[in-house]
This record gives structure tokens, sequence and C-alpha cells, in this order.
């Protein structure tokens, strides 16, 4: 029966196996081979030793090449070498799938990320994006352990909505009219009533408004899945489809909110240091050489809170040029959240308490009605990782919010009635899952910590 590679442990040594996967690299000298095979479940593969006693081994010999897909039998050995503590002597190799070695485009040398998103279908076969992938899964598994242990419920928000959450306009139509030719109304504009749902259908950019729906009946829900934008930055931190976690929590106000962000967080890097190993020591040897020591830290010190006022008063005394003024109302850039995390505090950060013109209809208003209970988790290396706030529970005060930022009523009929019927405090965030495998691995680009990046102008594989 065939073992995963990760799943071979030294009480294995002296015993048959099985093991299948692709061909990292292959030696051949005299009358034996040096196979490094590779089954994508750890970072360094396990090598396998063919030689003239191995079965089919002279047959299929000219087939062992870089990338080829084999299935080995042998015996599993204690390795002569210390880069790994043991070795597997095959018994017999069979080729499963051919890989013409004149054709296949990555080789033993390093190829550029820019390359490698060129040819995604095989890039998670490299090093840097096999290990992203583990951490990322890792990641995910910590994601639903920590909200599941808390007692909050998986909620499967809409991906395909009517309302814009963030009120950007930011946001993929979908429709099945004729693009060339689509049915008018008497004034011209297009006629949505003959749309598949009558009205206009978007691509969602946040599951949080299905999710207080769903807090306010099971008092803590958690969401995990795609949202988009369509915001045409081609930035190192922007996608067009991410992911995004949102938790959502009733009788809980802004306190409680940077609590479960910073526990969720922590218990995240821990996760992935704990069951990462190998791929973390590679992200800290080439790709963040200061990863580990940063992520060790994040662990064992509390999270700086700040008001924004106050972190405008850091920002306006820095002797940092910025290329964006600052200013109490402006919103933070990317190189304002970047000083404060990286340069002033020197870890993660959360600012609280933004004016009310540069957030969220939806955020509570605080009693100096000029800023809303608003949150930003500020991370170094990323910037923004959480956003999130106290929702605005009380009727009245959403519906002039709603009617001074001009969101029509009629398409928040629902969310409004959670207002009326047994509303109640409650608070949530959103964590970009891209940005969180960023910062768990170093990775500087966006497009690197997703299988299939999609951002302006791509949409490949």
């Amino acid at each position: 029966m065939r073992i995963k590679i990760k799943g071979l442990t030294s009480d294995h040594i002296g015993q048959a196996v099985t093991i299948k996967g692709w061909i990292r690299s292959v030696r051949s000298p005299k009358n034996f081979s040096f196979i490094v095979v590779n089954d994508g479940s750890n970072f360094g593969g396990l090598q396998v030793i063919a030689d003239e006693t191995t079965q089919n081994y002279l047959a299929v010999l000219a087939d062992l090449t870089t990338g080829a897909a084999v299935a080995v039998d042998g015996i599993l050995v204690k390795s002569p070498g210390t880069e790994q503590p043991f070795e597997l002597k095959a018994s017999s190799i069979e080729v499963v799938g051919l890989c013409p070695a004149d054709e296949y485009p990555l080789q033993k040398k390093g190829h550029t990320f820019e390359f490698l998103r060129t040819i995604a279908h095989l890039r998670s076969r490299t090093n840097t994006l096999g290990a992203m992938t583990r951490v990322r899964n890792a990641l995910a598994y910590a994601t639903h352990t920590f909200f599941q242990t808390r007692g909050f419920v998986y909620l499967n928000a809409p991906i395909l909505t009517a309302s814009d959450c963030e009120g950007a306009g930011q946001m993929f139509q979908v429709t099945t009219l004729p693009i060339d030719k689509p049915p008018r109304t008497d004034a011209g504009a297009v006629d949505f009533t003959q749309d598949f749902f009558g009205e206009p259908a978007f691509l969602t950019v946040s599951g949080q408004l299905n999710g207080e729906m769903y807090a306010l009946s099971h008092s803590d829900i958690y969401t995990f899945g795609p949202t988009f934008r369509a915001e045409n930055s081609n930035t190192s931190r922007h996608l067009a489809e991410f992911w995004m976690i949102e938790p959502e929590m009733a009788f809980a106000d802004l306190q409680d909110n940077m609590d479960v962000a910073e526990s969720y967080v922590k218990y995240m890097i821990d996760h992935v240091l704990k069951n990462c190993g190998d791929d973390m020591k590679f992200f800290n040897s080439f790709i963040d050489k200061g990863l580990l020591a940063r992520l060790e830290h994040v662990l064992s010190t509390p999270f700086q809170r700040v008001t924004y006022t106050e972190a405008v008063d850091i920002l306006l005394k820095a002797t940092k040029k910025f290329e964006y003024p600052v200013s109490w109302g402006c919103d933070l850039q990317s190189e304002h959240e970047r000083y404060l995390s990286e340069e002033h505090f020197k870890k993660p950060m959360i600012v609280t308490n933004y004016p009310k013109d540069i957030k969220a209809f939806y955020m509570r208003m605080n009693d100096d009605n000029k800023t809303v209970a608003a949150m930003d988790v500020l991370v170094p290396g990323i910037g923004e990782l959480i956003g999130g706030a106290q929702r605005e529970e009380r009727y009245d005060f959403l519906i002039e919010r709603m009617e001074q930022m001009g969101l029509a009523k009629e398409h928040y009929a629902a969310y409004l009635d959670l207002r009326k019927f047994g509303g109640v405090p409650h608070a949530g965030f959103g964590l970009g899952f891209e940005r969180m495998v960023q910062f768990a691995t170093g990775i500087e680009n966006i497009r690197e910590a997703i299988p299939f990046p999609r951002t302006p102008k791509h949409i490949e594989f």
C-alpha cells in the first residue's frame, strides 16, 4: 500500500514500502541512480537508490527524468548521509507518467516568480510554491480549528449578491443578458428585469452582511470563502479574487473584537510553526531571513493598541518623508501602516476609532459623532491584515448613515430588520487569507500566496 512520504518515520526502517510521486532530481553515476521523489506531502521528498538489482531499472533508466511520475517499491534503510535520516532502496520502479526532458520548463536552476506565473499549472512543483501550498493548507486548518473549538458555527455565505457590502461600487457584475445587444427599457437603460435574477447581480465583496444575519440567531459564526473586488490595483498586496475569513459575534463590542482577532492571528502562527517546520525553515533561509524571529516575537508580545488619532500624531511627528501626506481624516496608506508596525512599534498593532467619513456605513458611531468603532490590525511587512468593527445596532443611526452615503434602503431591508427584531450589539472582522499567507511565509508578492492569482488583465489557468 502506498505511503505518503510525510508519513514515513524511522519506525519504517527495514520495512517494505511503496511511494509514488514526481522526480525532482536524478543523478546516475555508474550502474546506479540517486532519485529524489516528491509527492507534495513534505518539503524534501525522499531519496531513492536504484541499481541493476532493481526490477525494471535498466528498462526505464532513460525515462527517469525530472518531472516524470514514478511508483517505487523498496526497503526503507538508514541513510549514510546527514541530509536525511533514511532513504529507499528500490526493489522495483515504474514510470507512471513520462516527462520529456527537453520540453519540461522546470529545470534544476532558479526561476523568477514572474516566469513561474506563466506556468501556474506547474509552479506548485517548485520549492517555494510547494511550501506555500502546505503552509496555506495549515493556516486554513488552523482557522477552522480556532473557531470550531470556540463554539463558532461555520457559515457558507452566498457568492452571488445584489448588495454592495462596502458601498464602494467595485464589484464584478454577473449577467445572462446578451452583452452585444441587451434588452432596454423605454428610457434606454438596460432592462435587468429580463436578466436571470430579475435585477442586477454581482460577485460578493464580503460575506459580512449574511454573517451578521446568522450571528443574530447562532451568536458566533464565521465565513471562509472567495470574495471579489473589481479594483484596478496592480500591487503586491491586491488580488481581484481572494479569500476572506469573516467572524461575526453577537453580544460583542470592539474590545471583544480586538481580543479575538489577536488570538486568532497568534493561533495560526503557532500552528504553522509547530506543523510546517521544514517549510518555515526554507522560507526563513531563502525568502525572508528574519521570518522565524519575527513570528516568534509576534507570539510572545501583546499587539500594540492605539487610536487613529494617536496613530496620526505619530505619523505627523515622524522624521520619515511619506509619499502621501498625513492629516486627521485621511485614509492611512500602506506606507503609513508599515511605518507604524515596522519602524515605530516594531510589532503588530491595532488601530481603532477611525473617522466616520472614511469607513463603511455599518460601523457603530462613537459618542463624538466624528469617529466609528472600527479597527484595523497592522502587521510588519504587510500593513493591513484585518479590518473590522463593532456594527451599528441602532436602527435610527443606521438609517441616517445609509442616507448620508446614498445607499438604497430597499437593498438592505433584511439587514435593517435585524435592528428591529431582537437586535443586539455585535462585532466582526475580515482577514484577507492571502495576506496572512504572506505574513506567515515572508513572500513579498501576494500573487505567490494563492494557487492561481486573478489580477487586472490576467485570468489564465
